[in-house]
């Protein structure tokens, strides 16, 4: 495919900062296309192969192998491509790493742990190390602030929170009790020490590829100490010794996870996407600082996300802003925004306000765009 038919096909399209499924590379995107009808010579859509094909395994395999490499994954963590998302994880993890008698420590800062907190009320013994719920998860919890059990299974943290728009920099040491990590919004866009986590999990479908596949990277000793009277289908023992293949996969979105980590490799690897990132939010936390308080982040400096940016509009120094009235501004910010090509603006229906979302394939070209209207925009209501 010619440069020109591509760069043709990337001037109709959005800038996409949806908070997922987000966006793909346009290249991936382009590549898929080439190889839906005939996969590589094969005469079949991988839609349409065999899960047990060598073909797939191929794919799978492939998939795998790239991502310990751009991530840094020792070989005694398994990776596993499952569905149930993200939320499954919530359910499947304490299945398997609960030990009898020791609480599951919760980092709780905000909906995502909320969640993972519901499913253990379901049954797992439990406690909240630290949380910032009072201050509406507008910051992280401080080191002084966090009080861990003596004996714990493990500690449960979600190192970037999509709807409160916090992230953690540094993690809390947990010592001999291992971590778990919900990375669903920001796996693969900052270099990472795979050995410090006992296990991590996150949802493809904001930085390595579509919805349907969850990738799950476990120390093997830890997916031992699962009771194996528990379902086959939800014991990680059994994934890790089929190679992800117990049962039919989502072998599509394997396939895409596979093309968006060529991806980032062509990028620079995972420094690349890290140096990018950097560069996008540092642009978009700026515009936010220099409007005189028309646009307001809400998180404490130190906790801001450089995946999911959040702010209110309309707002001024020195003057209240009724909040209807805000609310009026923001809605019609997202109308403007999505009509100029600029889509995926609004914030969680549960909190409100705008929330753009900085994910690996957003690109700088995209965040200018936006800056650039946001800026416009402000004029227009100075």
């Amino acid at each position: 495919m010619s440069h020109a038919t591509v760069t043709e096909r990337a001037a109709k399209r959005a800038f996409n900062f949806n908070a997922g499924p987000g966006a793909l590379p346009l290249t991936v995107l382009e590549r898929i296309r080439e190889e839906l009808l005939d996969w590589r010579g094969s005469g079949m859509s991988v839609m349409e192969m065999s899960h047990r094909s060598p073909e797939f395994e191929s794919i799978n395999a492939a998939a795998e192998q790239k991502l310990r490499g751009l991530v840094g994954i020792p070989d005694q963590y398994a990776v596993l491509f499952l569905q149930g998302g993200g939320s499954m994880q919530f359910t499947m993890v304490p299945m398997n790493l609960c030990l009898p008698g020791k609480p599951v420590d919760v980092l709780h800062t905000g909906m995502w742990t909320a969640k993972a907190i519901g499913e253990l009320n379901k049954g797992a013994l439990h406690h909240i190390a630290a949380s910032t719920e009072t201050e509406k998860f507008a910051r992280l919890p401080r080191r002084d602030e966090i009080r861990f059990s003596p004996e714990a299974s493990y500690v449960h943290v979600c190192t970037n929170n999509t709807i409160e728009g916090t992230q953690w920099t540094t993690l809390p040491e947990t010592g001999a009790v291992p971590l778990v990590a919900d990375m669903s919004s920001d796996i693969a866009s900052r270099p990472i020490d795979v050995k410090k986590f006992g296990l991590i999990f996150a949802g493809a479908q904001k930085n390595l590829g579509p919805s349907g596949v969850t990738v799950v990277i476990v120390r093997r000793d830890l997916a031992e100490r699962a009771d194996k009277n528990l379902p086959t289908l939800l014991q990680y023992r059994t994934h890790i010794k089929e190679k992800s293949l117990y049962h039919t996969p989502p072998a599509f979105a394997v396939y895409v996870v596979g093309l968006v980590l060529e991806w980032i490799e062509s990028e620079g690897g995972i420094p690349g996407i890290e140096k990018s990132n950097n560069a996008k939010a540092k642009l978009l936390y700026d515009t936010i600082e220099a409007s005189g308080g028309f646009y307001r982040c809400p998180v404490e400096n130190s906790s801001r996300s450089k995946m999911n940016v959040v702010f209110r509009a309309g707002g001024g120094a020195g003057r209240a802003t009724a909040p209807q009235d805000m609310e009026a501004v923001e809605k019609q910010f997202a109308k403007e925004a999505a009509a100029a090509g600029l889509v995926g603006t609004p914030g969680h229906r549960s909190v409100g306000g705008m929330r753009v979302s900085l994910y690996n394939a957003v690109t700088l070209q995209a965040v200018e765009a936006l800056t650039s209207f946001m800026r416009d925009f402000h004029r227009t209501r100075g």
